[in-house]
């Protein structure tokens, strides 16, 4: 081991001589007569971290990776938690993973820690979309749940993520409660690996009908979508649990004509038709891009592994197929659903919509515009869930949605939802073509109607522990020396929400932001711009949201003013990360 720092072959020393199985020690020590010491020093030089939104890592061997013990040690704290929580009734939880290699190993693993730990676990028989783990947790009235995918990230990844008794994910202060649990397991010993067989229930197809069954009765223009039932749709899920849910659900909303991109309908954990799995990548809706072309189609979707994201293209009125981004599916879906609840009669004061505050300011317009209160909540979909709990019989949910290509409609669950998405996203192109017009023509009306709104996302990546360090100071800078002006106004408004508070540079007034700290900052200029910063939960990367805006007179208008708008961006972002 002379490559190796000493506190690393300690490290790997415990593991070897340690309460881990063979096949384990017989990996680790592989890679040492290999002399792999930058992967060994990667994989034990620290503890992979249970944070507020649960673990994702790289699967191998070592305290920094994803593996039956890391994730054993999770379960264990969260048995801990549970018991602690609810100490004087019986306690269920619900497990559900999706396509990745050695999910259904590792779902196992966790059943049976649970069930070793005298709590009642419902598993799923297959695999399974997030969001029907998030319904189940509801449906079946359990106290948690967890859901083992890494989402889009690729092959080599896996994750863990923990929800609560509401169907979401969990919030603070449960999550930190949580994590406190799972760092005070010293030892791999205090894992209860042994499982109590009488206390897993596999669960599967009822679920699935429950679930269908209610997304079902979120229809709103079954009228239309009768008339135009041979809308020309590809959908691909690939390779993910979408595959077991969505052609099933645009069946039950009368879709006659889902063209299904078979070569990534296969469960693949390896996901060999694509570099990553990310329905934001047009790489990964190429194959179904293809297809579209192929057969003239009308309308394409994708999902993520684990189904809770879905990126669509759409045909211009040059005939060519765009992607559009998360924010131009959202506002959308939102004002599809506005309207639609306004039409049928139903918009009674009492309803709302949701978003996050990186997430287009277009959708707060469009919400004013029909009278609907519209909230807006920290990044991550689990503010969301949690706000939706919290209004629960006080008011209307109607939909709500992030950049990051998740929507929810209905409030049978509590995190994003790519099935349900899917099936709306179809019944709007229905509509719109019922009505002579296409989704593409539909969103610009709205940018006529509402202004023009144009975002993008740049992220930097830092990587080790000077990267992490190296980011925490551009925070800090910005903080203390934020700039007077961004693309050429000036900036008016700063709001740290990590300080919890809003000021306004020209009158000096300060005021507080009611959202629970998080380490974000937001700059509003005087024309309407908006940057967020904010730096990854999963990933060792600073973000920034931009956000421009301007009339649009006329569709004329469309390419120059893109131009424009998308030039500011650029400068924007150029000021901020040079």
């Amino acid at each position: 081991m002379d490559g190796l720092d000493q506190a690393i072959q300690d490290r790997i020393n415990d593991w070897l001589n340690g309460s881990y199985d063979e096949e384990t020690k017989a990996a680790i020590q592989s890679k040492l007569d290999a002399e792999q010491y930058e992967e060994l020093t990667d994989a034990f030089y620290t503890d992979m971290k249970f944070g507020t939104g649960g673990i994702r890592g790289i699967m191998g061997v070592g305290p920094n990776r994803v593996n039956k013990y890391t994730f054993g040690m999770a379960t264990q704290g969260f048995s801990n938690f549970l018991k602690k929580t609810y100490p004087d009734e019986p306690i269920s939880i619900v497990i559900a993973h999706d396509c990745r290699n050695n999910s259904e190993t590792l779902a196992r693993v966790v059943a049976d820690i649970f069930s070793a730990n005298g709590i009642h676990v419902y598993l799923f028989d297959g695999l399974r979309p997030t969001p029907e783990l998030s319904f189940a947790i509801r449906e079946l009235n359990c106290h948690g749940g967890v859901m083992l995918t890494a989402s889009h990230n690729p092959k080599e990844y896996n994750g863990y993520k923990a929800y609560g008794a509401n169907g979401g994910q969990l919030v603070s202060p449960y999550d930190k409660m949580v994590m406190e649990e799972v760092q005070q397991i010293d030892d791999v010993k205090e894992v209860q690996f042994d499982g109590v067989e009488e206390n897993i229930e596999m669960i599967g197809k009822a679920i699935d009908e429950k679930y269908l069954e209610t997304i079902a009765q979120l229809s709103l223009s079954r009228d239309a979508i009768e008339r135009q039932k041979d809308l020309s749709i590809v959908f691909s899920p690939i390779h993910g649990t979408s595959g077991v849910l969505v052609p099933p659900a645009l069946e039950r909303y009368g879709f006659e004509n889902v063209n299904l991109v078979e070569e990534q309908m296969s469960f693949d954990g390896d996901f060999p038709t694509v570099e990553y799995p990310n329905p934001e990548e047009k790489e990964a809706l190429s194959m179904a891009l293809d297809k579209a072309k192929s057969i003239d189609a009308e309308l394409v979707m994708a999902t993520d592994p684990d189904a809770d994201r879905v990126g669509i293209a759409v045909k211009d009125n040059q005939g060519e197929w765009i992607l559009l981004n998360g924010n131009q599916t959202g506002t959308l879906i939102i004002n599809y659903m506005l309207n639609a609840w306004k039409e049928a009669g139903k918009l009674t004061g009492k309803e709302y919509i949701v978003k996050t505050i990186v997430t287009t300011y277009l959708i707060d317009r469009i919400a004013e515009y029909y009278d609907v209160e519209c909230f807006n909540t920290l990044t991550g979909f689990k503010y969301i869930g949690e706000l939706m709990t919290e209004l629960e019989g006080k008011k209307q949910f109607i939909a709500g949605g992030e950049e990051s290509y998740g929507y929810l409609i209905g409030e049978h669950v509590r995190d994003k939802d790519a099935v349900v998405s899917a099936v709306i996203i179809a019944e709007m192109a229905a509509y719109y073509k019922d009505q002579g017009s296409s989704l593409y023509d539909t969103l610009l009306d709205i940018y006529q109607q509402h202004g023009y709104f144009r975002e993008e996302l740049v992220s930097v990546y830092k990587r080790g522990r000077e990267g992490a360090e190296e980011i925490q100071q551009m925070l800090k800078g910005y903080r203390e020396n934020p700039p007077e002006e961004l693309g050429g106004s000036k900036i008016v408004k700063v709001k740290d929400y990590l300080e919890g508070q809003s000021k306004n540079l020209i009158s000096g007034k300060k005021s507080a932001i009611d959202l629970p700290s998080s380490n974000v900052l937001q700059f509003i200029t005087e024309s309407g711009s908006i940057v967020s910063v904010r730096p990854s939960g999963t990933e060792p990367k600073i973000k920034f949201y931009c956000s421009v805006n301007t009339n649009l007179e006329s569709r004329a208008e469309f390419d120059n003013k893109t131009e424009q708008l998308d030039a500011k961006m650029e400068d924007i972002i150029q000021e901020l990360t040079e």
